[in-house]
């Protein structure tokens, strides 16, 4: 069994409407669920395949950082699929700088955000001070890298730039490149 801390305010998504949400979650990663709406703690306990089990207590994390059930449920698709958080707080000197960050991350209208799990193919979100990614390792491992260039001042063009590289090796090495006109290696 497994214990897990989720903030208060995500406790309700956890659940879902009339515990439809932690009944499929029940059902899907084979465990059993012990919510603790007073102070967030949710313990997790497998009660079928070991191996799906082991998922129970990252989708209640994934969910606990921003994630929509349905994405943190992606993490059962297959054995290579990844939760990863980065720490906006641990790369920032004070509250402003934290936010400051934040705003780089998002984007303008969320777009920095978009393109980050457009190009890298990864599920983002950034709730509170932390930023989550859900996907494979070559897709999280693209978004944390963009992440972590954008935390280290890296202006926004150079990270797309970086995405849009990673992007077309993905595409390549899963042998579903295509050559869209216009897209090429020619600069804009």
């Amino acid at each position: 069994m497994q214990h897990v801390k989720i903030p208060q305010d995500r406790i309700g998504v956890l659940i879902g409407e009339g515990g439809e949400t932690m009944r499929e979650i029940e059902a899907e990663a084979e465990v059993r669920l012990d919510i603790d709406s007073e102070n967030g703690s949710v313990a997790v306990e497998t009660v079928g395949d070991p191996v799906r089990g082991l998922k129970g207590p990252e989708i209640v994390r994934a969910i606990g950082r921003g994630f929509p059930p349905e994405d943190a449920l992606r993490l059962l698709e297959d054995d290579m699929m990844l939760f990863d958080v980065v720490d906006i707080d641990a790369a920032s000197r004070n509250k402003n700088d934290m936010k400051r960050k934040k705003g780089r991350l998002i984007g303008e209208g969320g777009r920095t955000r978009e393109l980050m799990e457009e190009l890298s193919g990864a599920s983002v979100v950034i709730y509170g001070s932390t930023l989550g990614i859900i996907g494979t390792p070559p897709q999280v491992d693209a978004a944390r890298s963009a992440a972590e260039m954008l935390l280290d001042g890296a202006p926004h063009g150079a990270v797309y730039s970086f995405l849009e590289e990673k992007h077309n090796e993905m595409k390549h090495q899963g042998l579903q490149y295509h050559r869209f006109p216009g897209s090429g290696s020619e600069e804009v």
